[in-house]
């Protein structure tokens, strides 16, 4: 694990960008990264939208390169204002790189190496593009990285097996990954991560000792080039397809909670916690 930084290093999740009266703009910028290819009725950069898609999911997948190749990676993710934070261990591929690679500095992540030592080229899709460098001088550690958040709301069926889709609404986030070394900001994104999952349950559980904080590292990721998409409605079929004898509409799927079950070396008299009897 890199070396912890002094408490003096550590930036607050940053703020949206403000327009001229000073509130957030509605929308995140597009980029030449995330205008959608095709579809591009379904694509949105509405930040309410984009915030509340990933505030209702758990998990993410974590894409970048490592020698050469692309690995994507599911884990654990939670939202702080304009900032991801993203749970690994210390001897987890992406940690180890983010802390390994050198890239210009800036919050938001600036030009960083693929993984492979060297600097990406615009022209590749899994590079850092030029919305990332808007600090550069400053060496530090970064991994360029793309992270998704997918919901998956129906399965539609269609009269041919062309037509078959699934309704789904998605988040692509785009930039560089950098290592969580302060210590504060670590307690401020390892709290927001298990109250990410279980709202309340922060305050309700023993916090990590000094070993569990050592395998433990977290991973930032600024919202700067961000892209929303999603697929709704039933099939559409092919006019001449309208009159064939096979069923077609969609097939909801929702997540849902179960009763809570208790450790089997739970204390009898420790009731179930509010949050938990709410959900």
């Amino acid at each position: 694990m890199a070396a912890v930084e002094s408490a003096s290093t550590f930036t607050p999740a940053p703020e949206a960008d403000k327009t001229a009266d000073g509130t957030p703009p509605a929308a995140y910028g597009p980029t030449s990264r995330t205008v959608t290819s095709r579809d591009r009725d379904r694509a949105s950069y509405d930040r309410e939208l984009v915030h509340s898609l990933l505030d209702q999911s758990y998990v993410c997948h974590l894409g970048f390169v490592r020698d050469g190749a692309p690995v994507v990676l599911p884990t654990l993710y939670a939202r702080v204002g304009e900032r991801l934070y993203v749970h690994g261990s210390t001897g987890s591929r992406p940690l180890r790189m983010a802390a390994a690679n050198p890239s210009a500095a800036g919050n938001d992540g600036a030009t960083a190496t693929d993984g492979a030592g060297t600097t990406p080229d615009a022209a590749d899709p899994g590079a850092a593009s030029s919305e990332d460098a808007a600090d550069a001088g400053q060496s530090r550690p970064g991994l360029a990285v793309c992270l998704t958040v997918t919901h998956l709301d129906g399965v539609v069926l269609a009269r041919s097996a062309f037509h078959h889709s699934i309704n789904y609404r998605s988040v692509v986030v785009h930039g560089v990954a950098h290592q969580v070394t302060d210590p504060h900001e670590r307690t401020v994104a390892l709290d927001a991560l298990v109250n990410h999952v279980v709202p309340g349950r922060a305050a309700d559980c023993r916090p990590g000792n000094a070993k569990e904080l050592a395998a433990t590292a977290v991973l930032r990721l600024d919202l700067k080039e961000v892209s929303a998409k999603w697929r709704d409605g039933g099939p559409n079929d092919e006019p001449e397809d309208l009159g064939l004898p096979h069923w077609a509409g969609v097939l909801p799927v929702a997540p849902r909670y179960g009763t809570p079950i208790p450790s089997d070396d739970l204390d009898p008299a420790i009731p179930l916690p509010d949050y938990l009897a709410e959900r």
